[in-house]
């Protein structure tokens, strides 16, 4: 599992269209690396009380603060200014495009603390700069696997080289089922709880076939047969066959494999000349939906039999 490295010039960078972020002082604190994935506002910090300051998180200042600020003589602004920027704070955001006084521009520079001018109002920043800070901060990782949604079942199908992921994949796109990732799928782990697969940009759209090469899934198969993210609700690793030495005949017992921390279910199907792989992939695709829907085939067959064997002993 990694974390990202977070600085100002990344968040700057990555989310300046969406927020309408314009750099307004203190280019050259942008390395400066933001600690929490979300915004602060710093008006408590600004009256005095700096006990609890979340001085590591994204500060935002919006009409409160402004107004309270203007209130001030420009000697205690300078104080407070000077207190403020104590702290490491990773930068400052004015909403509603409010303008800084030059005293805090000042300040500001002599920090190196990064200022920012946003058009949103205060509330809508925070919320939409919080959303992209918890992504930018979600672990992450990869999966040796091609991932393929198969009707809202995002599955991936990971096993040895030239064991026949590939061409088991292709198979699956053949019948209208959408490609998310070919050979290696990335992941990152939303909320702490949903893992999301998607494929590296340069290599989006396209998957290699064996003997064949390099080919260009959309080109070939159309749009939809394409999909950027999709959450990981299964696996199948495919073995030959003679590595599966104890077969699951029932499936009473589901099986779990850990990534980034979330328990996934896995199926482990043997790998032989002549089994058709797409389509026992696309059958335990359905048998995983069947189940998150509360149908269990073999728990209810189980059911039936014990209830039939106590039938017969009652007699």
């Amino acid at each position: 599992m990694e974390r990202d490295v977070i600085t100002v010039e990344r968040f700057y960078t990555d989310h300046a269209g969406a927020l309408g972020l314009k750099l307004l002082a203190g280019a050259s604190g942008l390395k400066r690396l933001i600690r929490e994935p979300t915004v602060n506002r710093p008006g408590l910090a600004l009256a005095g009380f700096t006990k609890y300051f979340a001085s590591k998180r994204v500060q935002v200042i919006g009409s409160a603060e402004s107004t309270f600020l203007k209130s001030l003589s420009p000697e205690e602004r300078q104080q407070r200014y000077e207190a403020l920027f104590y702290y490491k704070i990773p930068c400052i955001v004015f909403s509603r495009d409010l303008k800084p006084d030059k005293i805090f521009l000042k300040a500001a520079e002599k920090a190196n603390v990064p200022i920012f001018q946003c058009p949103l109002i205060t509330m809508k920043f925070i919320n939409l700069a919080t959303l992209a800070l918890e992504m930018m901060f979600a672990p992450r990782g990869t999966e040796m696997g091609s991932m393929v949604d198969i009707l809202g079942v995002g599955v991936i199908v990971r096993g040895e080289s030239g064991i026949g992921k590939s061409e088991c994949v292709l198979a699956l796109i053949e019948r209208g089922y959408s490609l998310v990732a070919d050979d290696i799928t990335r992941l990152t782990l939303i909320d702490g709880r949903e893992v999301m697969g998607t494929s590296a940009e340069l290599t989006r759209d396209h998957m290699e076939v064996r003997g064949i090469g390099i080919i260009n899934v959309a080109a070939m198969f159309g749009v939809k047969c394409i999909r950027h993210e999709k959450r990981v609700d299964l696996v199948v690793t495919l073995k030959t066959w003679n590595e599966v030495t104890d077969v699951d005949r029932l499936g009473m017992e589901q099986e779990h494999v850990k990534i980034l921390g979330v328990d996934i279910p896995n199926y482990t199907i043997p790998v032989r000349p002549g089994r058709d792989l797409a389509r026992l992939v696309e059958v335990a695709a359905f048998h995983t939906k069947l189940k998150n829907a509360g149908h269990n085939p073999a728990k209810d067959l189980n059911d039936r039999l014990i209830a039939q064997m106590a039938g017969k002993t009652s007699l």
